[in-house]
C-alpha cells in the first residue's frame, strides 16, 4: 500500500484573517453547509482510529484550514495522545500543518518544534505586496505579525517553508520578493498559482494570476534562483526541484507536477470526507469517516471517477516537447479547449527559456555538485 496522505480541517472554514482570494471560502461557499464549525473530540477520535485501522508503512497527517491554530492548542496535544494511543502498528508519522501564522506565539513555535510539524507559513513577499491582500477581520495589516511568526519560528527551531501565492501583485514583484526571502534567510520557498474562483472564467479578479504574468514570474524566479545555484546559495523551491526530480526519473512530491490526481483524503471537520482540498464541495462528497472506514471512502465511485479525469491527456499534450515536464498541470486550472491548462503558454516560455540550463543542473547534480550553502 502506498504511504496514506490525510488532509484535516479542524475548524473547518473558519479564519481569523480575511484574505480577497482565498480559494477555500469560495469553495466552502459553494456547499449547503458553508462551514461545520470545530471538531469535536469525539470525531477527532474516529478519524485517528480510522487513519490508523488503515495505513500501513507510512501515514502524513496533515492541518489545514481555514486557519487549523483556531482549534487550540489542547486540541492538538489530545490529538497527539490519541495518536499514541491507536498507532499500535508503530507507523512512522509525517505530521504537517499550514497555517497564516496570524496568532502563533511562543506556545505554539514551541509545541510545532517540540512535536516535529512541518509548517508552512502562508507569506505574500514584501509588506506592499502582502498586506494588499491578506488582511485581518478587521481589515488591519498582517504583515508583521507573520514575520513575528517567522522569527519565532527561527528562534525555536520550527521546521517551516514560506508559502507565497503567485497573484497579480507577486508575479509582477517576485525580484524584490526573493531579495526579501533571501535576506531574511527563509531556505525552503513554496510558490502556488492563485485560483480564480470555482467554474468561472479567469482573469476577472483584482488578484488573478494571467498567463503571461506567470511566465514572466516563472522566468524571472528562475533566473534569480539559477545565479545563487551557481554561487551555492539557493533556497529550496518546491517547483523546481521537482522538476529535476522529474528529468532525474523520480517522482515529485507535488500532485501538480505529477499530472494526475493522487489519493488524497481530506476531512472536513464534521468527518465529511472529500478527495482533493480544491474541491470539498457537495459534488465530491465521498461519504462520513464517522460511518465508514478509509477503505470504503477511498473506494467509492465518485473518488474513483474523480482520479480518472485527472488521466486524462489532451491531444495537444502529446505532441508538446515539455508535456514530460508540464503534463498539463493541476486539474484546477484545466479550463481551456480539451482541458489544457490555463497557463499552457506560461509553461511553453518558461521551458523553452530554462530547459537548457535545468539538464545542466541534472548533469551536476548526478555528479554530487550542492547547490545550497
Amino acid at each position: 500500500m502506498p504511504p496514506l496522505s490525510v488532509l484535516i480541517k479542524p475548524v473547518s472554514s473558519s479564519c481569523n484573517m480575511n484574505c480577497s482570494y482565498c480559494f477555500y471560502m469560495d469553495v466552502s461557499a459553494r456547499r449547503q453547509i458553508k462551514n461545520y464549525g470545530r471538531m469535536t473530540l469525539e470525531t477527532l477520535e474516529k478519524v485517528i482510529s480510522r487513519i490508523f485501522e488503515y495505513a500501513e508503512g507510512s501515514c502524513s497527517i496533515a492541518w489545514q484550514g481555514g486557519e487549523p491554530t483556531l482549534a487550540g492548542l489542547p486540541f492538538f496535544r489530545t490529538y497527539l495522545e490519541m495518536e499514541k494511543t491507536y498507532n499500535t502498528k508503530k507507523i512512522p508519522v509525517f505530521r504537517a500543518i499550514q497555517t497564516n501564522g496570524y496568532q502563533i506565539n511562543r506556545e505554539w513555535a514551541a509545541f510545532l518544534a517540540e512535536n516535529h510539524f512541518l509548517t508552512g507559513l502562508s507569506l505574500d513577499g514584501i509588506q506592499t505586496t502582502h498586506d494588499f491582500f491578506r488582511k485581518s477581520q478587521q481589515g488591519t495589516p498582517t504583515f508583521s505579525n507573520i514575520l513575528s511568526a517567522a522569527q519565532l519560528f527561527n528562534q525555536y527551531q520550527v521546521e517551516y517553508n514560506v508559502l507565497t501565492v503567485v497573484n497579480s501583485l507577486t508575479a509582477d514583484n517576485i525580484r524584490d520578493i526573493y531579495s526579501f526571502y533571501q535576506s531574511q534567510g527563509f531556505h525552503f520557498q513554496q510558490y502556488i498559482a492563485c485560483l480564480d474562483p470555482l467554474g468561472e472564467k479567469e482573469g476577472r479578479q483584482p488578484w488573478s494570476l494571467l498567463p503571461e504574468q506567470y511566465g514572466n514570474f516563472l522566468i524571472q524566479l528562475f533566473d534569480l534562483w539559477y545565479e545563487d545555484c551557481m554561487r551555492h546559495r539557493a533556497p529550496y523551491i518546491r517547483q523546481f526541484e521537482n522538476y529535476l526530480d522529474l528529468m532525474l526519473g523520480m517522482l515529485p512530491e507535488a500532485c501538480e507536477q505529477c499530472g494526475t490526481c493522487g489519493q488524497q483524503t481530506v476531512i472536513e471537520a464534521d468527518g465529511s470526507v472529500f478527495p482533493c482540498d480544491f474541491y470539498v464541495t457537495d459534488e465530491y462528497f465521498l461519504g462520513n469517516i464517522r460511518e465508514h472506514s478509509l477503505k470504503e471512502l477511498q473506494n467509492s465511485p465518485i473518488q474513483t471517477l474523480f482520479l480518472e479525469e485527472s488521466f486524462k491527456i489532451p491531444s495537444q499534450c502529446r505532441s508538446c516537447p515539455f508535456y514530460r515536464l508540464c503534463r498539463n498541470g493541476c486539474r484546477r486550472h484545466r479550463t481551456g479547449k480539451d482541458g489544457i491548462n490555463y497557463f499552457c503558454e506560461s509553461y511553453k516560455a518558461f521551458f523553452s527559456h530554462a530547459l537548457p540550463r535545468m539538464e545542466a543542473l541534472t548533469r551536476q547534480l548526478t555528479s554530487g555538485y550542492s547547490f545550497s550553502k
